[in-house]
């Protein structure tokens, strides 16, 4: 079968990928799209270090093939999206409803794939740039079979991340005030969240100018190219601001914009060795700098929840798709994402 695998030197899509049968507790999918994350391409050039060979891709949807014994939330013939984490269900975390910061689901990956005899790798415990892959049974998430799975397979990463991060991790209210910077695939979720969350003001901040008709499109409503003019829309600062890049400068940006009680969301991945400076005195009027993995989603909650918005038509799937991309051109979707081309590309099988 065809998928994109990274070698450790480049990211080749091939078509004589094997995969086993689905075990206890698994889930077999057949992969309908996928989209290109930043992530992806950081595994590639290694902000992201994963051991090669592996097949990426981490944001899929598409059709359940098969169930392994125990499965009875899903069955043959269901749509369904993924989410990225493997989460056990019975750690204390996830006793908790923070399935997010369930260790069992980090840095343990599997190897289902295989390519000549030899074991591959699977990515983020998803790999859906490939044309079917196993996941465990808590990530596949029975969506309507009305949702295109093009859109729907949005859902599993950038949706997840974006809007959750004001719904779950900031705990947005009504009437406050946002700033976004970044307006890229997890940016422009933070703006829908926000304005799903009824915030007063949202202000996207990205250096493209092209970037304002879909900020305002996704909530925003103020575009600025720069994050030195959010003080001219909100001169005491913002509630909330929301770091959607990954850069250690635009860190201390956040919470240099923050008013009283406000609090910096950290979601851009930076490097993991990289540093980034503050001024702690400016954090004793009740400002906080908050990390956020993945969210702090419940993936079978949240991706159910969004489901039922986007049907609504208060959340923006289809509008998210830039382009979709057979799985052949793999290297141009990497491209035009890299140069900030697409809002999303989608791979398709």
């Amino acid at each position: 079968m065809r998928g994109v695998v990274f070698d450790g030197k480049e990211a080749l899509v091939v078509d004589d990928l094997e995969i086993r049968d689905p075990g206890p507790g698994e889930v077999l999918v057949a992969i309908a799209a996928a989209g290109l994350c930043h992530s992806d391409l950081s595994v590639i050039d290694g902000t992201i270090p994963f051991p090669p060979p592996v097949v990426l891709g981490h944001e899929g949807a598409g059709v359940v093939e098969a169930v392994g014994a125990g499965v009875t939330h899903v069955a043959p013939g269901d749509h369904v999206a993924l989410s990225t984490l493997a989460s056990c269900g019975a750690c204390a975390d996830c006793d908790r409803g923070r399935p997010t910061m369930c260790r069992k689901a980090i840095g343990m990956p599997g190897q289902p794939f295989s390519r000549g005899g030899k074991p591959i790798f699977q990515f983020a415990s998803n790999s859906a740039f490939a044309e079917r892959t196993i996941v465990k049974a808590v990530q596949a998430v029975k969506i309507p079979a009305d949702i295109p799975l093009t859109s729907a397979a949005l859902m599993g990463c950038g949706v997840l991340t974006g809007v959750g991060a004001v719904l779950n991790r900031a705990k947005v209210e009504p009437g406050d005030t946002v700033v976004v910077i970044g307006t890229g695939g997890i940016g422009l979720n933070v703006l829908q969240g926000a304005r799903i969350a009824a915030a007063s003001v949202i202000v996207a901040v990205d250096t493209n100018p092209a970037k304002e008709e879909v900020a305002l499109q996704f909530g925003a409503t103020h575009f600025l190219t720069s994050a030195d003019a959010v003080r001219d829309v909100l001169p005491t600062g913002a509630d909330h601001v929301f770091e959607c890049v990954g850069h250690t400068g635009l860190v201390r940006q956040a919470i240099d914009l923050l008013d009283r009680h406000g609090q910096a969301i950290l979601l851009g991945m930076t490097s993991p060795k990289a540093e980034a400076t503050f001024l702690p005195a400016a954090m004793f009027l009740d400002k906080s700098i908050l990390g956020c993995r993945y969210g702090s989603s419940r993936p079978q909650r949240d991706l159910a929840l969004y489901a039922e918005l986007y049907r609504q038509g208060r959340l923006l799937l289809d509008e998210l798709v830039t382009e979709t991309y057979p799985v052949e051109d793999f290297a141009k979707a990497a491209e035009d994402a890299h140069q900030g081309r697409v809002a999303r590309g989608v791979l398709t099988f």
